[in-house]
Protein backbone atom coordinates (compact mmCIF):
# COMPACT_ATOMS: atom_id res chain seq x y z
CA UNK A 1 0.00 0.00 0.00
CA UNK A 2 1.15 3.47 -0.50
CA UNK A 3 2.10 6.07 2.32
CA UNK A 4 0.27 8.86 3.01
CA UNK A 5 2.94 12.22 3.96
CA UNK A 6 1.92 14.64 6.01
CA UNK A 7 4.06 17.79 6.24
CA UNK A 8 3.42 20.67 8.64
CA UNK A 9 4.04 24.41 8.48
CA UNK A 10 4.68 24.27 12.31
CA UNK A 11 4.76 22.06 15.29
CA UNK A 12 1.58 24.43 16.22
CA UNK A 13 0.06 22.37 13.33
CA UNK A 14 -0.01 19.00 15.52
CA UNK A 15 -3.25 18.72 17.10
CA UNK A 16 -4.70 19.25 13.80
CA UNK A 17 -2.34 17.01 12.31
CA UNK A 18 -3.06 14.11 15.12
CA UNK A 19 -7.08 13.77 13.61
CA UNK A 20 -4.93 13.09 10.61
CA UNK A 21 -3.12 10.55 11.99
CA UNK A 22 -5.82 8.58 13.94
CA UNK A 23 -8.03 8.62 11.31
CA UNK A 24 -4.97 6.92 8.91
CA UNK A 25 -4.13 4.59 11.95
CA UNK A 26 -7.62 3.03 12.42
CA UNK A 27 -7.61 1.98 8.43
CA UNK A 28 -4.27 0.80 8.84
CA UNK A 29 -2.83 3.36 6.33
CA UNK A 30 0.79 3.80 6.91
CA UNK A 31 2.22 7.60 7.09
CA UNK A 32 5.22 9.57 7.61
CA UNK A 33 5.10 12.89 9.38
CA UNK A 34 7.08 15.72 9.15
CA UNK A 35 7.58 19.58 10.07
CA UNK A 36 8.32 21.46 6.94
CA UNK A 37 8.12 25.22 6.32
CA UNK A 38 7.43 26.62 2.90
CA UNK A 39 8.98 29.91 4.16
CA UNK A 40 12.24 28.69 6.25
CA UNK A 41 12.74 25.82 5.14
CA UNK A 42 11.83 25.53 1.03
CA UNK A 43 14.75 23.35 0.22
CA UNK A 44 13.58 20.51 2.87
CA UNK A 45 9.43 21.14 1.39
CA UNK A 46 10.80 20.77 -2.00
CA UNK A 47 12.81 17.99 -2.04
CA UNK A 48 10.07 16.22 0.36
CA UNK A 49 7.46 16.80 -2.88
CA UNK A 50 10.16 16.26 -5.55
CA UNK A 51 10.83 12.86 -4.16
CA UNK A 52 7.51 11.72 -3.03
CA UNK A 53 6.15 9.36 -5.24
CA UNK A 54 10.12 7.49 -5.75
CA UNK A 55 9.83 7.32 -1.99
CA UNK A 56 6.49 5.04 -1.73
CA UNK A 57 3.84 8.20 -1.07
CA UNK A 58 0.21 8.03 -3.08
CA UNK A 59 -0.79 11.30 -1.52
CA UNK A 60 0.21 13.80 0.65
CA UNK A 61 -1.11 16.21 2.97
CA UNK A 62 0.05 19.68 3.87
CA UNK A 63 -1.01 21.46 7.26
CA UNK A 64 -0.39 25.09 7.75
CA UNK A 65 -2.08 28.15 8.89
CA UNK A 66 -1.59 32.16 8.18
CA UNK A 67 -0.59 32.73 4.38
CA UNK A 68 -0.48 28.56 4.05
CA UNK A 69 1.28 28.82 1.15
CA UNK A 70 2.54 25.07 2.32
CA UNK A 71 0.36 22.78 0.19
CA UNK A 72 1.24 25.01 -3.20
CA UNK A 73 4.57 24.47 -2.67
CA UNK A 74 4.43 21.19 -2.27
CA UNK A 75 2.03 20.92 -5.01
CA UNK A 76 3.84 22.45 -7.13
CA UNK A 77 6.83 20.08 -7.39
CA UNK A 78 4.86 16.85 -7.30
CA UNK A 79 2.02 15.45 -9.31
CA UNK A 80 0.70 13.40 -6.43
CA UNK A 81 -2.81 14.73 -5.31
CA UNK A 82 -2.63 17.33 -2.80
CA UNK A 83 -4.81 17.80 0.11
CA UNK A 84 -4.52 21.06 2.12
CA UNK A 85 -5.59 21.48 5.42
CA UNK A 86 -5.91 25.51 6.27
CA UNK A 87 -5.25 25.65 10.04
CA UNK A 88 -7.11 28.28 12.00
CA UNK A 89 -4.83 30.76 14.15
CA UNK A 90 -5.39 33.51 15.84
CA UNK A 91 -5.83 36.20 12.69
CA UNK A 92 -8.88 35.59 11.21
CA UNK A 93 -9.67 32.63 12.76
CA UNK A 94 -8.60 30.71 9.73
CA UNK A 95 -9.95 32.59 6.81
CA UNK A 96 -6.50 33.48 5.39
CA UNK A 97 -5.09 29.80 5.02
CA UNK A 98 -8.32 28.38 3.61
CA UNK A 99 -8.00 30.95 1.12
CA UNK A 100 -4.79 30.75 0.74
CA UNK A 101 -4.76 26.69 0.53
CA UNK A 102 -7.87 27.18 -2.32
CA UNK A 103 -7.55 29.42 -4.47
CA UNK A 104 -4.44 27.95 -6.52
CA UNK A 105 -3.30 29.03 -9.71
CA UNK A 106 -4.78 26.08 -12.64
CA UNK A 107 -2.33 23.62 -13.35
CA UNK A 108 -1.15 23.14 -9.62
CA UNK A 109 -4.41 21.88 -8.21
CA UNK A 110 -4.38 21.38 -4.35
CA UNK A 111 -8.08 19.57 -2.42
CA UNK A 112 -8.96 21.69 0.11
CA UNK A 113 -10.97 20.55 3.14
CA UNK A 114 -12.49 23.38 6.13
CA UNK A 115 -10.58 24.64 8.25
CA UNK A 116 -8.98 22.43 10.94
CA UNK A 117 -10.54 19.48 8.92
CA UNK A 118 -7.60 16.52 9.60
CA UNK A 119 -10.07 13.41 9.85
CA UNK A 120 -11.38 14.50 6.56
CA UNK A 121 -8.12 15.04 5.21
CA UNK A 122 -7.06 11.72 6.33
CA UNK A 123 -10.23 10.40 4.83
CA UNK A 124 -9.79 11.89 1.05
CA UNK A 125 -6.15 10.45 0.53
CA UNK A 126 -8.21 7.33 1.79
CA UNK A 127 -10.81 7.16 -1.07
CA UNK A 128 -7.44 8.14 -3.15
CA UNK A 129 -5.60 5.51 -1.99
CA UNK A 130 -8.79 3.15 -2.13
CA UNK A 131 -9.31 3.35 -5.93
CA UNK A 132 -6.55 0.74 -6.44
CA UNK A 133 -7.43 -1.20 -3.11
CA UNK A 134 -10.02 -3.55 -2.32
CA UNK A 135 -9.42 -4.23 0.54
CA UNK A 136 -9.30 -0.42 1.95
CA UNK A 137 -12.08 0.37 0.00
CA UNK A 138 -14.47 -2.36 2.15
CA UNK A 139 -12.39 -0.62 5.17
CA UNK A 140 -14.21 2.76 3.97
CA UNK A 141 -17.40 1.09 3.19
CA UNK A 142 -17.04 -0.16 7.25
CA UNK A 143 -16.26 2.83 8.73
CA UNK A 144 -19.22 4.54 6.29
CA UNK A 145 -21.98 1.63 8.00
CA UNK A 146 -20.43 2.25 11.46
CA UNK A 147 -20.71 5.62 10.95
CA UNK A 148 -24.66 5.80 9.92
CA UNK A 149 -25.40 3.39 12.46
CA UNK A 150 -24.01 5.74 15.39
CA UNK A 151 -26.35 8.52 13.49
CA UNK A 152 -29.67 6.30 14.03
CA UNK A 153 -28.56 4.88 17.18
CA UNK A 154 -28.67 8.67 18.61
CA UNK A 155 -32.22 8.99 16.61
CA UNK A 156 -33.51 6.21 18.21
CA UNK A 157 -32.78 7.52 21.99
CA UNK A 158 -33.97 11.32 20.70
CA UNK A 159 -37.07 9.94 19.44
CA UNK A 160 -37.95 7.30 22.46
CA UNK A 161 -37.60 10.79 24.81
CA UNK A 162 -40.31 12.81 22.65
Amino acid sequence: MKKVGIIMGSDSDLPIVTKATDTLKALEIPFEVHVYSAHRTPVEARDFAVNARENGFGAIIAAAGMAAHLAGAIAANTTLPVIGIPCKSSNLDGIDALLSTVQMPTGIPVATVAINGGANAALLCAQILAVEDKELAAKLDAKRAADAAKVLEKDAAISASF
